[in-house]
């Protein structure tokens, strides 16, 4: 029995491929051990692998995996063993627990209450339920004085390396191409993050430019990977309707869309743009 990062190395499909796959397709069937970990066999490689040959042949992903768990031989079976698994936490208890250990600079906690979310949930659930509203709350709380900077930037550095581990990889793939960037002056590029994990996870190639990125060379970028599509991100302080002209311009090198709150519907009719108005995991959803 496999732990998931040693599949992801035999394969060479990054853990949240597998973890989306797993989700989206049912194609991996992982028992549990008593501490609420998934274990993969043998059989899990092996349907792994005929779903690769048959993207490599052009099926979608939702048409490889079913052809995949088609392909399955019949086999004999005893009667499976009884596994213990530990009862599951609710998210929103997850959530609480996060915000205490990221509070009180536990960065050993933390970790581990992350992890107990990626076991128990899928990682768009993680992102949409837990990750997202906790960066939101911390950012209300921020600004109320209710938190120190210290505390912001700590448990912004451990989301971003937790984020950062889910992101590796995601370049790789044969589907559209995505650039995700914020324009200059916007900072806060987490939630980005999170919509890219997403993306990826159903197909997408991203190319990451992230935080404060000038337009000019955003447009360089553009001409030279000629992407799909290109995601601008932006809060209220970010100044986008200054950006009028180069937005513009940008949305007749390649497709664009714009969000975060200083996207507006009227901003992205006049610069040609498409508005993602939703949080980030359902609209990663929605295009993937």
């Amino acid at each position: 029995m496999l732990r998931i990062g040693e599949l992801s190395r035999r394969v060479g499909v990054s853990e949240h491929v597998l973890r989306a796959w797993e989700s989206r397709y049912g194609l991996l069937q992982p028992e549990r051990t008593a501490g609420g970990f998934r274990l993969y066999s043998d059989a899990d490689e092996r349907r792994v692998r005929r779903m690769q040959g048959h993207l490599a042949d052009g099926m979608s992903a939702a048409q490889a995996a079913r052809q995949a768990l088609d392909d399955e031989p019949p086999v004999e079976r005893d009667a499976p063993a009884v596994v213990a698994v530990a009862p599951p936490v609710p998210a929103d208890q997850l959530l609480a627990n996060l915000r205490h250990a990221l509070d009180g600079f536990d960065e050993p906690a933390a970790q581990a209450i992350i992890d107990r979310l990626l076991a128990d949930f899928s990682i768009p659930t993680v992102l949409r339920d837990v990750v997202l509203p906790y960066l939101a709350d911390l950012g209300e709380r921020w600004t109320r004085g209710e938190v120190s900077v210290a505390q912001e930037h700590f448990a912004s550095y451990v989301v971003r390396g937790r984020l950062a581990g889910l992101s590796r990889g995601w370049g790789a793939g044969r589907g559209p191409g995505a650039v995700l960037t914020c324009p200059p002056g916007e900072l806060h590029d987490l939630a980005l993050m999170s919509f890219g994990i997403v993306l990826h996870a159903g197909g997408w190639r991203i190319n990451y430019l992230g935080a404060a990125t000038p337009l000019d060379h955003l447009a360089r970028t553009v001409d030279e990977v000629q992407p799909d599509l290109v995601v601008l991100a932006a809060t209220v302080d970010a100044g986008l309707e200054d950006l009028r002209d180069e937005l513009a311009d940008l949305a007749r090198r390649a497709p664009l869309a714009i969000a975060g709150a200083a996207a507006t519907p009227e901003l992205a009719a006049a610069v040609g743009a498409r508005l993602l108005a939703g949080d980030p995991v359902t609209e990663a959803l929605r295009i993937a």
